[in-house]
């Protein structure tokens, strides 16, 4: 298989940004393939072709970090190594996030429904239940099955209420995350490849709305505010999304660890107690993620956009 070749765990942890491209690449080849091949069902079969291009990436990662368990004395040198394998997949995971929202803003009306039909209805559907459920105002979905971005936190929640609700859908989502990497491996990828497709589409449409004001503008000035609102609806999501995508791989590396220790050695090896410690402590780390996360989403994020 070709992109099996393109780059394997040691030499994506020595080049990040080497993935970063990668990534963008892949959003690419996803989204021209889904819309050559299979138009009408183009919005799941784009994230499915993006995880089929990664997963060798994530398998051979999740191996990797296991076997180092085995063979890496200290916990801290363990969770070094495990540090630089976050890196780069989030480096992948920002890739999918440039990629798709770069094809979202370029593209016809047309094409993009076609291409983001299913999370464009999915943000609908959620900013229309929090509204209606929650009272909030001016709320958007930033595509983690059921997380929200409170850009602009009104109506009934407090500041405190809001923290809480976004830590616990943030938690739900980690939890799937160790869940699909404990019992599917390199599965967990899915659900951050469905993820940075909805983001791109949230900022798309951030992108699309506000290039309505700039309208008037030709020449330099119509590129240079072009540039300028793609770079502030990447950095509207990531400001706190940064510290939620790091828990989440996070999760998936503790759960594709426990699984092929499991798988490979059972629990009567007198080496899984050092593989249990080191899964709690990253659980625990990627809890502590989600929270300066939250805390950034609810108190941060508002003050800046």
């Amino acid at each position: 298989m070709v992109f099996e070749d393109l780059t394997g765990p040691i030499s994506a942890k020595k080049h990040p940004v080497k993935v970063f491209f990668l990534g963008i690449f892949f959003a690419f080849v996803a989204s021209a393939f889904s819309m050559w091949i299979f138009k009408q069902e183009a919005s799941l079969v784009m994230v499915f072709l993006v995880v089929l291009m990664a997963m060798p990436l994530m398998y051979f990662t999740l191996k990797e970090e296991e076997e180092e368990d085995w063979v890496i004395d200290t916990e801290a040198s363990i969770l070094n190594e495990h540090g630089k394998a976050v890196k780069f997949l989030f480096a992948l995971f920002l890739g999918f996030v440039v990629g798709f929202a770069f094809v979202y803003v370029v593209l016809p009306d047309d094409l993009v429904h076609a291409l983001f039909g299913i999370q464009l209805v999915t943000i609908d559907n959620i900013n229309s239940n929090v509204v209606r459920n929650l009272g909030i105002g001016g709320v958007t979905f930033m595509g983690n099955l059921g997380s929200i971005d409170s850009a602009v936190i009104s109506g009934k929640l407090t500041s405190s209420e809001a923290f809480t609700l976004i830590l616990i859908n943030n938690l739900k989502v980690m939890f799937f995350c160790l869940i699909f990497a404990f019992f599917f491996g390199a599965g967990a990828i899915f659900v951050l490849a469905w993820n940075a497709s909805v983001i791109s589409a949230a900022i798309g449409t951030y992108f699309r709305n506000g290039l309505a004001n700039y309208a008037h503008l030709v020449g330099l000035e119509r590129i240079a505010i072009h540039l300028q609102l793609f770079v502030a609806g990447v950095l509207r999501y990531m400001t706190h999304g940064v510290f939620e995508i790091i828990g989440y791989f996070i999760a998936a590396l503790a759960g594709g660890i426990i699984s092929m220790a499991l798988v490979n050695h059972g629990t009567k090896n007198k080496g899984f107690r050092k593989i249990a410690i080191d899964v709690s402590i990253l659980i625990v780390i990627g809890f502590l993620f989600l929270v300066i996360g939250s805390f950034v989403e609810v108190f941060i994020t508002p003050l800046l956009f």
